[in-house]
């Protein structure tokens, strides 16, 4: 088809036609869009502090009341190890990365759902939905590393070299939660069982994690079963890069990471397959 200004014919510059392949996943077109991206980032952020009464301050609350609890139970009542870090340190340190996935997976999650206006009405790269819902969050987490920052030098922590790392694990981390993202994104749509099961797992899913114990608890048979938690590898990076703690569990880092992305080019695969029948079922 053809469109003609004045004299002049005009190919369309966007050509919307069904994939040919599985593995036919026009990517391209992701990048293409970048600018919708950006708004879409942009106005999950604004709504998350539109007529809030506190704004950022709750982003920096959650985590530190987290934080105090597990110091009281686990810390002092519990007794748990904390590689020789102070404990309120050690727990904030991880709920910095887990916080992060946590927002971010339950945002994702409902995000295609939540722009139906959007998926029946105009044509875009649907991926950018769940993929923007997984970038929003790293707003609330650089106020949260912020107050970490402030609980190390309460401490007298100084950071390490290998604090120039944390950019590799924050990236690990968000293509863990577009990777889980994807999936329940997808599945939402068809089922919606799947949104209402979303806060549970990850409410079972924060304690298979390390947060409030360290790896090294976990016994050394069961180590690498443990290690397909892909937050493992992430929270025990983020360990490392930002307390200097011991040389992380490299073995648990790297199965995380290839758990991580096996999950990410599935999720993808089966996002796109899915994708032509948004516009219908939501």
């Amino acid at each position: 088809m053809e469109f003609a200004i004045g004299n002049i014919p005009r190919k369309p510059s966007v050509v919307i036609q069904p994939r040919k392949g599985l593995f036919q996943l026009d990517l391209r077109s992701v990048w293409q869009y970048r600018e919708l991206l950006y708004f879409l980032v942009w106005r999950d952020v604004i709504v998350r502090y539109k007529q809030t009464a506190i704004g950022a301050a709750w982003v920096i609350l959650q985590p530190l009341i987290t934080m105090l609890i597990f110091t009281l139970i686990f810390g002092k009542l519990a007794k748990i190890p904390s590689d020789g870090i102070p404990y309120p340190v050690f727990a904030f340190s991880a709920l910095l990365p887990w916080s992060y996935f946590a927002q971010a997976l339950a945002r994702s999650s409902s995000s295609v759902v939540g722009s139906s206006n959007l998926v029946t009405k105009i044509y875009f790269p649907r991926l950018l939905i769940p993929l923007a819902a997984s970038v929003a969050p790293v707003v609330d987490l650089i106020f949260s590393f912020l107050t970490l920052l402030a609980l190390m030098a309460w401490f007298k922590i100084m950071p390490t070299w290998g604090l120039l790392a944390l950019p590799l694990f924050l990236g690990l981390a968000i293509m863990t939660a577009l990777a889980v993202g994807l999936w329940s994104s997808a599945l939402n749509v068809r089922y919606r069982d799947v949104g209402s099961i979303m806060p549970f797992l990850i409410q079972v899913w924060m304690y298979a994690s390390p947060v409030a114990y360290p790896v090294s608890m976990v016994p050394e048979r069961w180590r690498l079963l443990y290690s397909l938690n892909p937050m493992a590898g992430v929270i025990e990076g983020f360990r490392w890069a930002l307390l200097g703690k011991k040389s992380p569990d490299f073995i648990v880092m790297a199965v995380s990471s290839a758990v991580v992305l096996a999950l990410l080019a599935g999720g993808i695969v089966y996002f796109k397959r899915m994708e032509r029948t948004f516009a219908d079922v939501i």
